[in-house]
C-alpha cells in the first residue's frame, strides 16, 4: 500500500527516511573536531543519499554543538548540496552549567539565538523545520508564537514543528501562533509499540516518551502533522546488535525478523522499517546510524511497507508486544 507523508503533500520533501545526524561530530564533549569525524559524515550524507535520503535531522545539542558544525563543514566545501537537502534542527534543550540544572527552554531569546547559532554552525541561511525538542513546562505559548513570527519573517526558518509532544500541547502552541506544527517527532519502533493500540498503553519502557493514549495518532492524521519517528530501528534489536535481558518475546522476534527477511531476499532493517511505514499515519522513520552500510540496508524499506500484507504486519507486532490483541 503506498502512502503520502503530510510533507509530502506539503510539497517540502517525498524523503520517506531520514538521516538522523546524532552521532556526527565525535564524542559529547569539547574536543575539536577532525578531519575524521568530517570524512565520517561525508560517508554517510553519500551512503543515505545514495538511497534517495533527502532530508537529514540535526538538534543544537547533537554532540555540544559539533554534529552541526560537521555537517557544515562539508555543505561549505560542497555548496551544491544543499539545493537537495531538506535540513531540520531543534532547540529548547539546555545542558547544566554556571546558571542552574538541565532544563528546558522556550523563552524568546533562547529560541532566537539558538536558531542564529544553527545557522552559524550549519553554514546555511535558513533551516526547513524548526522543532521545540521536548516540551518545556514552563512553556509560554504567546512568547514562542512571537519567535516563530519572527523568524518565519527574517527567513531563516521556513516550517516549524514539535518533538514528543501530546496532541493537547500541540493545540496550546497553535491557539496562540500563526504557524501550524507540521511535525511532531515519537520514539516509535516494533519494540516501542504502543502507538498502535488506541487508548491501550502496552509497553511504556521509556519515562521520558509521550503517552499515546491521548490521541495523537488520531489527531496527526485529522490534522496533516508528520510523525517522526527516533529511535526506529530499537536500538538494532532485530537488526544483529547483541544486547543484554532480552526477553522470550524479544528473542522470539528477532527469528521472526530474520525469517521474513530471508524469505523476502531483502534485510533485517528493511522489514523493521517497513512494519513502522506501514501504518496509514506515514511515519518517516529517522535512522541514527553513521555506518554506510547499515544505511544501505535501509534501502528497500519503503518497498517492504509497500509489500507487507496485514497478516505479516500483525505477525510482527503480536510477537513484539508477547501476548495476542486484547
Amino acid at each position: 500500500m503506498k502512502s503520502i507523508m503530510p510533507l509530502q503533500k506539503r510539497e517540502i520533501t517525498s524523503s520517506r527516511l531520514i538521516l538522523g545526524c546524532m552521532g556526527f561530530g565525535g564524542g559529547w564533549n569539547s574536543d575539536p573536531i577532525t578531519s575524521e569525524d568530517i570524512l565520517k559524515a561525508e560517508k554517510a550524507i553519500d551512503a543515505a543519499q545514495a538511497i534517495g535520503i533527502t532530508m537529514f535531522d540535526h538538534a543544537d545539542i547533537y554532540t555540544m554543538g559539533k554534529a552541526e558544525k560537521v555537517f557544515g563543514e562539508i555543505l561549505n566545501t560542497r555548496p551544491s548540496l544543499r539545493e537537495n537537502m531538506v535540513i531540520q534542527s531543534k532547540c529548547g534543550i539546555r545542558f547544566q552549567d554556571e546558571l542552574g540544572p538541565q532544563r528546558y527552554d522556550f523563552s524568546k531569546n533562547h529560541i532566537l539565538s539558538s536558531v542564529d547559532a544553527i545557522l552559524g554552525r550549519l553554514h546555511t541561511e535558513y533551516i526547513d523545520i524548526l522543532l521545540l525538542h521536548r516540551p518545556d513546562p514552563l512553556i509560554e505559548p504567546e512568547v514562542v508564537a512571537e519567535a516563530f513570527e519572527e523568524l518565519k519573517t527574517s527567513g531563516k526558518v521556513r516550517h516549524f514543528g514539535v518533538s514528543n509532544m501530546s496532541s493537547a500541547q500541540i493545540k496550546l502552541i497553535e491557539a496562540y501562533s500563526s504557524e501550524q506544527m507540521i511535525v511532531n517527532q515519537l520514539e516509535m519502533s516494533l519494540r516501542r509499540n504502543d502507538f498502535v493500540e488506541q487508548g491501550i498503553l502496552v509497553n511504556q519502557k521509556a519515562g521520558n516518551s509521550v503517552n499515546f493514549a491521548d490521541g495523537i495518532m488520531e489527531h496527526s492524521r485529522l490534522e496533516n502533522i508528520q510523525l517522526q519517528a527516533w529511535s526506529p530501528l530499537a536500538n538494532g534489536m532485530y537488526t544483529g546488535r547483541k544486547l543484554d535481558n532480552l526477553s522470550e518475546a524479544d528473542l522470539k522476534t528477532i527469528e521472526l525478523v530474520e525469517k521474513m527477511a530471508n524469505e523476502k531476499n531483502t534485510t533485517k532493517e528493511a522489514i523493521v522499517l517497513g512494519w513502522l511505514m506501514r501504518h496509514p499515519a506515514s511515519i518517516q522513520p529517522v535512522i541514527g546510524t553513521t555506518n554506510p552500510e547499515r544505511i544501505s540496508n535501509c534501502a528497500e524499506a519503503v518497498h517492504q511497507s509497500e509489500d507487507m500484507t496485514r497478516e505479516e504486519w500483525y505477525s510482527l507486532f503480536t510477537s513484539a508486544r508477547g501476548q495476542k490483541m486484547p
